[in-house]
């Protein structure tokens, strides 16, 4: 019987199983050529090291080298390998849950999070929220998955950050038809998005109400905001471009949907 939704709650790093890596492995191991270090506990460390948050240095000596684990780390990242592991997997899990491959809505919606030590390529203040650091716009399906990820300095206005995930979007679905946002998408983002003929759908919650109060189509989103708390390398943007922060959060995205998908 096919769950009805997704739930992650691990306290403990899990490397990929058998039949994990088997659903992926031909996206990072084209040919399957003789290799020097085995490509899955190559993709197992770049796992731990976002998990638990720690430096490539530290890992230990049942992985292979960290420069070599860096290495593809930046390959995978550069060549769209996480991208498109990220899309086969939400896909899967999707139709798993009795929904088709491809989402007809999506919601948007934005985190900003304070920047790590050394971090200062990119980087702003969001005045409403007070936070020095960057800002992760994401864009998700009705069960939370994304099917957009976009970084930004935290200085950077919603709506015009935007307009890096209707590509993204349309290309992830092209049934897509509706998009339900905030306020900050009002105006141009609208606008835009009309040029692939998609409505997008603003609502906000009374200003009498204080604290959070789950929007129609929009808490999924900040309920995938929420998940990327178990992965410490996240609870801080520690990237040093936004590049990195953008493949980081696949990751996590990656192993949440992996916890949940039936072998």
């Amino acid at each position: 019987m096919a769950k009805k939704s997704l739930a992650f709650r691990r306290k403990k790093f899990s490397e990929l199983t058998d039949s994990q890596w088997q659903c992926i492995e031909d996206l990072v191991d084209e040919g399957h050529r003789k290799r020097k270090n085995s490509l899955r506990a190559v993709l197992n460390a770049i796992m731990k090291v976002n998990f638990t948050g720690m430096q490539w240095r530290e890992l230990d000596e049942k992985y292979p080298p960290w420069q070599s684990v860096y290495y593809y780390f930046r390959k995978w990242q550069k060549d769209g390998a996480f991208k498109l592991i990220l899309r086969r997997l939400r896909q899967k899990m999707r139709v798993q849950l009795g929904h088709q491959a491809e989402p007809s809505m999506a919601a948007v919606d934005s985190q900003s999070v304070k920047k790590g030590p050394l971090v200062s390529q990119e980087t702003g203040i969001d005045g409403a929220k007070n936070i020095n650091g960057r800002k992760r716009h994401f864009a998700v399906d009705a069960i939370g998955l994304p099917l957009a990820i976009h970084v930004t300095a935290a200085n950077v206005n919603d709506g015009m950050a935007g307009f890096d995930l209707l590509w993204q979007m349309d290309e992830a679905s092209k049934r897509l038809s509706l998009i339900r946002a905030d306020h900050a998408y009002q105006g141009e983002f609208q606008l835009a998005a009309s040029y692939y003929k998609w409505q997008v759908e603003i609502s906000q919650k009374p200003e009498s109400q204080k604290g959070f109060v789950p929007q129609k189509g929009r808490w999924q989103v900040e309920r995938s905001f929420a998940w990327l708390n178990f992965f410490r390398r996240l609870d801080k943007d520690h990237e040093k471009t936004v590049h990195s922060a953008i493949a980081f959060n696949q990751l996590a995205f990656i192993v949440i949907i992996l916890a949940n998908l039936n072998s």
